[in-house]
């Protein structure tokens, strides 16, 4: 019997999805709990198992297409049980899922269903829907493959790597640059190395990206300001724990935990940087929903901590850190990116020392914190020293605040971390 499936609900607040890629073709058959669909939302981008398993008759929506949650989206012939099904919300999780399945499951109405998913065959390899996309252009079996990512998980690297040893198209960077040049840019994975000249083909991740980012810069009015501060007392009581602390975590210390919890601190302080505008007025939030910014191959996704105002340094620092390895494995779901009230940035991370971030929508302030550098510095006696010293910047919606509540937002933030070490409690 033909079952209607519907555009799944990838979130509290997603109310549209768009069809990434199809991952079967009509006539393709696929197995209950079996990935068929890639979607995208401005939430995540996620692949969507089957709540049955059948043949496929018929493709609605195309490629590219957005539509409303619960739209129907394609018509699978059931093998062996005549059921109604809708996907439009998440399943319970069933006792022996497949590792491949999505966290949003479809739901099966259905008085006969058993809730057992269909047997896979091999181990199943972790690896993005980015990732799993290169690999079927270059007729490349992730389950095969080595993983060199955290965890084993399967990289774009890994699939390049496989692809120049077969016989298959090979990538753009293992083929001439005349060759390269010529070949259309469909053909080319917009995940492979880029090439002086080529046309990058656009991902979906990577049009909702910008769009986001559009859309923010022209409906928020962005301001930007910074501080100096020393953080060598800090920088010395981390040293001193980081060893201890990963040995009985299992998580590296670094100095973001103690950069959020004192901007959590200093949120308390200004409420208002911890703010929406809305056509009605200010919406200032009872509790700190702390946005981290993560790069992940290609794509730039904020988990959010909830409730970041009531954990201490060590809470943070292992909620961060299981969020941030979650992120990197792909493993979030829609609701650890929804109902972040501000959002903070370990740029530093990567050797920047100033940066002006685009707000996240919604949200009244985005703070970073640069890398640290040792230089000499003239002390309030005149004296010269070296220190540790980072800048700390701040962007801001100024249809919320104004220049005086952002800089003693920063003024208070940058006391806070002076204040930290060189001995305390995580």
């Amino acid at each position: 019997m033909p079952t209607t499936i519907t555009m799944p609900q990838l979130g509290e607040t997603v109310t549209e999805g768009t069809v990434a890629q199809w991952l079967k073709k009509v006539g393709d058959s696929v197995e209950k709990y079996e990935a068929f669909v890639e979607v995208s939302t401005d939430k995540v981008n996620a692949e969507v198992p089957s709540p049955v398993s059948g043949t496929i008759r018929e493709l609605i929506v195309s490629e590219g297409e957005t539509v409303p949650t619960g739209a129907p989206i394609a018509i699978i012939e059931e093998v062996g049980v005549s059921v109604s099904v809708s996907v439009s919300e998440p399943a319970a999780p069933a006792p022996a899922r497949p590792a491949s399945a999505a966290a949003t499951l479809p739901v099966v109405h259905s008085a006969h269903a058993n809730g057992k998913p269909a047997g896979t065959t091999g181990t199943q390899r972790s690896a993005s829907p980015a990732v799993r996309r290169l690999a079927r252009e270059f007729s490349i079996d992730v389950s095969a493959l080595h993983g060199t990512g955290a965890n084993g998980r399967v990289t774009a690297r890994d699939v390049v790597a496989a692809a120049g040893a077969t016989t298959a198209p090979r990538p753009p960077d293992a083929a001439p640059a005349a060759q390269r040049a010529a070949e259309p840019a469909a053909r080319r994975p917009a995940s492979a190395v880029p090439v002086p000249g080529e046309l990058m083909p656009l991902s979906q991740a990577r049009r909702i990206i910008a769009q986001r980012m559009v859309e923010s810069k022209q409906t928020a009015p962005h301001a930007w300001t910074m501080v100096e501060v020393d953080v060598s007392n800090l920088a010395a009581w981390r040293n001193r724990e980081k060893e201890s602390f990963e040995r009985a975590h299992g998580v590296k210390l670094t100095l973001f935990p103690f950069f959020m919890r004192a901007a959590v601190e200093a949120l308390a302080a200004f409420p208002l940087m911890n703010a929406s505008f809305t056509p009605d007025g200010i919406a200032v939030h009872k509790r700190v929903n702390l946005g981290l910014a993560v790069a992940v191959e290609g794509n730039l996704l904020v988990p959010v901590i909830r409730g970041a105002d009531e954990l201490s340094i060590k809470g943070l620092a292992l909620a961060a850190g299981e969020l941030i390895g979650r992120a990197r494995r792909g493993r979030l779901g829609p609701n650890d990116l929804a109902g972040g009230t501000f959002t903070v940035n370990n740029t530093g991370a990567n050797g920047s020392i100033l940066s002006a971030p685009i707000l996240v929508s919604g949200q009244a302030g985005i703070v970073t914190l640069e890398a640290v550098v040792r230089r000499p510095i003239v002390r309030d006696d005149d004296a010269i020293a070296v220190r540790s010293m980072v800048n700390v910047c701040l962007s801001l919606d100024h249809r919320v605040v104004d220049g005086a509540v952002a800089s003693g937002f920063l003024a208070d933030l940058k006391r806070r971390l002076e204040a930290l070490g060189p001995a305390g409690a995580l």
